[in-house]
C-alpha cells in the first residue's frame, strides 16, 4: 500500500530546518511544535477525499496528505471529524490547527482564514436518477424548480442558490442523508463535487443513479489555517509545494481518483 510517510523521507527532511527559526512566531505553528502534535478537522464523509472504512477507520485523499504534513513537521497526527458545516468554526475558534476536507477556496471563505494550495482541483455535479437528471438539463440549472440536496454551508448549496434561483434547496448534514432523499424520490437530485457524485453511482449500481459527464463549475480545493498565522502559512505552503515537485500530490490523485480498489474497504 503506498505510504506518504515514504515518500516525505529524504529530500522532504531538508524542509525540517524551518522549524527552528519559526518555532516562536505564530500561535498555531508554535502550539504544533511544543505539543508535536497536529489536529485536522475534516468531516469524515467526503469520498474519496475522506470517508470511514468498515473498521471505522478515516481514509483517503485528505487523510493521506494530512499523515504526509504531520510527518513533514515531527508531529502526531490527530485527526478531527466533525460536520462538514462546523469546520471554519472550528478552526476559528483555535479547536483545529487546519481544516483539510475538500474544501473549496473561495473569496467568502477567506475573508475569516488563510488557505494553501489549491492541492486539486474540482467542480460541481448532479447526481440523480436518469430521469430527474434529464428533466433538470432539459431546461438548464437556472430554469429547474426541482428540490436538491447539498451539505450544509457547503459551496454546493451556495451553487443551488445562485445558478439555481427557482429551485428548492434542502442542506443536509451529510452524503448519506442526500442519497437517501435522492433514491426515495423526496429530492430530484443532490448537487456535490464530481468525484463525490461518480462514487455514489459505482457504490449505487442497482439505485439507477448518474451524473453529469462534465462538471458545472470548475473549483480548486485548498487547506484552510487561521488567519494572521503568516508563518504556519508559510510552513504548509513550502510543504505542499515540495509534494508538487516530487510528485506526492500526483500519486494521490492516482490512488484516489483514478483507481478504485479502495471502494472495497468502505462498509
Amino acid at each position: 500500500m503506498f505510504k506518504p510517510a515514504q515518500l516525505i523521507a529524504g529530500g522532504f527532511l531538508a524542509l525540517s530546518v524551518l522549524l527552528s527559526p519559526l518555532a516562536l512566531a505564530g500561535d498555531t505553528l508554535d502550539r504544533v511544535v511544543k505539543s508535536k502534535t497536529i489536529v485536522v478537522g475534516m468531516s469524515g464523509d467526503q469520498p474519496p477525499m475522506n470517508m470511514r472504512n468498515r473498521q471505522g477507520e478515516l481514509m483517503g485523499f485528505d487523510v493521506d496528505l494530512a499523515n504526509a504534513l504531520a510527518n513533514a513537521m515531527g508531529a502526531e497526527l490527530k485527526l478531527s471529524p466533525m460536520p462538514f458545516g462546523d469546520l471554519t468554526k472550528a478552526l476559528a475558534d483555535g479547536d483545529v490547527d487546519m481544516v483539510l476536507s475538500g474544501m473549496a477556496i473561495t473569496a467568502e471563505r477567506s475573508r475569516s482564514a488563510s488557505f494553501v494550495g489549491p492541492y486539486m482541483m474540482s467542480g460541481k455535479s448532479i447526481l440523480a436518477t436518469r430521469t430527474a437528471l434529464e428533466q433538470i438539463a432539459s431546461g438548464g440549472i437556472a430554469a429547474t424548480d426541482v428540490k436538491l440536496a447539498a451539505l450544509k454551508n457547503s459551496t454546493s448549496a451556495s451553487f443551488v442558490t445562485q445558478a439555481a434561483p427557482n429551485a428548492t434547496l434542502v442542506e443536509v448534514a451529510n452524503y448519506e442523508e442526500a442519497i437517501a432523499m435522492v433514491t426515495s424520490g423526496e429530492a430530484a437530485g443532490m448537487v456535490a463535487d464530481a468525484p463525490v457524485c461518480k462514487l455514489q453511482v459505482l457504490r449505487n449500481p442497482d439505485a439507477g443513479l448518474v451524473t453529469l459527464d462534465k462538471p458545472l463549475t470548475v473549483e480548486p480545493f485548498g487547506i484552510a489555517l487561521a488567519s494572521g498565522d503568516a508563518e504556519f502559512l508559510n510552513l504548509v505552503q513550502n510543504y505542499l509545494r515540495a509534494y508538487e515537485g516530487t510528485g506526492l500530490l500526483t500519486k494521490l490523485r492516482q490512488k484516489w481518483l483514478e483507481n478504485s480498489s479502495w471502494v472495497a474497504a468502505l462498509p
